[in-house]
């Protein structure tokens, strides 16, 4: 009988077409960590990740659960975890390998996601993979003023693509806010579940927002109006950040 497991790891998306397999490339996470984990241990690793992330978007906590028939797999965790790391490239980490409950799924046990953005104010060559930089003014208490009106909403039709797969588009906001830090800008949203591409474009209509483009009226009427085509472009993806998935600890069985 395999046993399931949960695979925290960590990643540097600039390099990859996000995490999910694609057929036009093999430049994506689940890809490469598949293929080496197969290798490594002689048999055939499927890996199924708590979301999707688009190219360029990074992972600084990142979930995906598998089964193995290899019943010392985590006899030795630290030693496997060191092995796999020396195989995989330097901008993927894995953190953890835990066991949990057959019935539990990276993607449908979470509770809660969190991802921030991160925007730069001057040129910043160590930031430039990691953070968009904006020159010009924005107005960070109208964009927390939108950020309220995110908050209160419920159906996110607006800021996601369509024709997708999605049976609903209700999500339940729980932390929406944007804050300065140094010399960056820093927007945090947490719900207990995203819609595809929704954050990028959350933030690119705030931008609007921000920059003056747009007021928080029209800002509301775009988000009553449940059509992509009303919101503004979606932000670059090498400035979002996955940051924390949760999960009940019920589905963590106890290590001996």
């Amino acid at each position: 009988m395999p046993t399931r497991y949960f695979l925290h790891l960590a990643y540097k998306g600039t390099n990859y077409h996000g995490w999910q397999l694609q057929k036009n490339t093999a430049l994506t996470v689940q890809h490469v960590l598949q293929e080496k984990m197969s290798l490594l241990l002689h048999e055939p690793i499927i890996l199924s990740g708590c979301g999707r992330t688009d190219t360029g978007v990074h992972a600084r906590q990142f979930y995906a659960h598998f089964e193995s028939k290899e019943p010392t797999l985590i006899s030795d965790k630290k030693q496997w975890l060191f092995k796999m790391n020396q195989t995989v490239p330097r901008d993927i980490a894995l953190i953890d390998i835990i066991p949990v409950l057959p019935n539990a799924t990276a993607r449908y046990s979470a509770t809660a996601r969190t991802y921030q953005y991160f925007i730069h104010r001057t040129p910043n060559p160590f930031l430039n993979d990691t953070s968009v930089y904006i020159y010009g003014d924005i107005d960070i208490p109208l964009m927390n003023q939108a950020a309220e009106i995110i908050k209160n909403t419920k159906d996110f039709t607006s800021f996601t693509k369509v024709n997708n797969s999605h049976n609903t588009y209700i999500c339940h906001i729980m932390q929406c806010h944007w804050q300065e830090e140094k010399e960056q800008l820093i927007f945090t949203v947490k719900a207990n579940r995203f819609l595809r591409n929704m954050v990028r474009a959350l933030v690119g209509t705030m931008l609007e927002v921000g920059t003056k483009k747009i007021n928080i009226e029209q800002f509301k009427e775009i988000v009553e109006k449940q059509d992509r085509a009303a919101a503004g472009k979606s932000a670059h993806g090498k400035g979002l950040h996955l940051i924390e998935i949760e999960y009940p600890p019920t589905i963590f069985e106890i290590e001996n």
